[in-house]
């Protein structure tokens, strides 16, 4: 069996020596859990993100799930989340015991729909969790229309650190905003997520949440030499971060600027080549938003001359690693077996038309290049430029 090696791949971290010199440094200091790091790192991140705080957590799915503890989602509660996203949204809605309420996205910007999310509120509707699909911030005004003070908007941004919405950064909108730092966001830890809150006292619960429910931290118990002890009040999780991956953050933190302006100049590329293409529709680009580019997703027409799955396989063969669309959650078999089979034909068309390009800060202008060649090539039957 022949095996093929991509060599243009579909994503990297952006790490370097000072990533390295921080987490040397972590180690040496002997804090190896949350401790003083993790601290910096939330305060840097709230900064930059403009909340008045932040909490750091161990991924986003977690980040997900206190979110929807801390809007005070339970068994019985339900929650609304678009059913074309990574299928963490919706388990978190599980975790917390109340039942996902998969809803359909709008075809162009692939985030969820509002018009269909009005259709599917009850008086059991707790919280509406609002994806921000890929960077592309949605519509979340709009949101605000469909549903009464009752019900917490909880914003998905795992994709969307860099993104603006109407000129304000996602995290600043005084929602709980969710963030993560997988190895294929733009900035990363290697696995961490974030809560972004303008809510001192939500913070507050959250930090004694993350950590088995202790009222009082690891670091104020060090500062006090054991002479302060903690309480458990209410049941909590360990869902901390460590100070060796929050190290990296802060590092990662000083390159954003430039890894945001780098993903928009590889996306531009991208958009310039396949605009003026019949055969495929380039990312929306809404009035209200500016994406952040955390993946590079096209939608196949129905003049392109090459399926998605065939599109796929042939990218592979030439070197070129790509992902399909994401796999909506309702057709997954433990959504389907849980809440039986329904229709949300916007997501499930999406799903079959679409196909994630390379995308990172460190992409080569000769690999993008011939990225450009070969989907405008398989795309269309002719030769494209580069």
């Amino acid at each position: 069996m022949k095996t093929v090696t991509c060599d243009i791949p579909f994503s990297r971290p952006e790490f370097d020596e000072a990533e390295a010199r921080a987490v040397a440094d972590v180690l040496a200091s002997g804090w190896a859990t949350q401790g003083p790091m993790v601290a910096r790192f939330e305060e840097r991140f709230a900064e930059r993100v403009g909340a008045r705080a932040a909490v750091a957590t161990s991924s986003c799915t977690t980040a997900l799930h206190l979110a929807l503890v801390l809007a005070g989602v339970g068994p019985g509660d339900e929650v609304i989340c678009p059913s074309y996203t990574f299928i963490a949204t919706a388990n978190a809605a599980l975790y917390a015991g109340a039942v996902p309420v998969l809803a359909d996205i709008e075809a162009d910007t692939w985030n969820l729909d509002p018009i269909d999310v009005a259709r599917r509120v009850t008086p059991r509707t707790k919280a509406i969790v609002a994806v921000h699909q890929v960077g592309l911030p949605c519509d979340l005004d709009r949101f605000a229309t469909v549903a009464s003070a009752a019900v917490a908007i909880v914003e998905d941004a795992a994709c969307a650190i860099g993104a603006r919405y109407r000129g304000r950064p996602i995290g600043s909108s005084g929602n709980l905003v969710c963030f993560s730092f997988h190895p294929r966001k733009t900035i990363s830890t290697g696995e961490g997520g974030m809560i972004a809150t303008n809510d001192e006292g939500v913070a507050e619960r959250a930090r004694r949440l993350r950590s088995h429910g202790a009222t009082v931290s690891a670091v104020s118990r060090h500062r006090a030499k054991g002479l302060v002890t903690e309480e458990y009040r209410e049941l909590g999780f360990n869902y901390r971060m460590s100070d060796v991956h929050a190290a990296i953050g802060v590092e990662q933190l000083k390159k954003l600027d430039w890894l945001i302006a780098r993903r928009r100049a590889v996306a531009e590329k991208y958009n310039d080549a396949f605009g003026s293409l019949a055969e495929v529709h380039i990312p929306a680009q809404p009035a209200y938003a500016t994406h952040s580019y955390q993946s590079y997703g096209l939608r196949l027409t129905s003049r392109s001359r090459i399926d998605r799955d065939d599109l796929v396989r042939e990218l592979v063969n030439a070197g070129i690693a790509c992902r399909r669309g994401i796999a909506p959650i309702h057709l997954e078999p433990l959504y389907v077996e849980r809440y039986g089979k329904i229709s949300l034909p916007v997501s499930e068309e999406v799903a079959r038309q679409s196909i994630f390009l390379p995308m990172f800060a460190s992409l080569a202008d000769a690999d993008q290049a011939r990225v450009i060649e070969t989907v405008g090539g398989l795309v269309t039957g002719q030769t494209v430029k580069r």
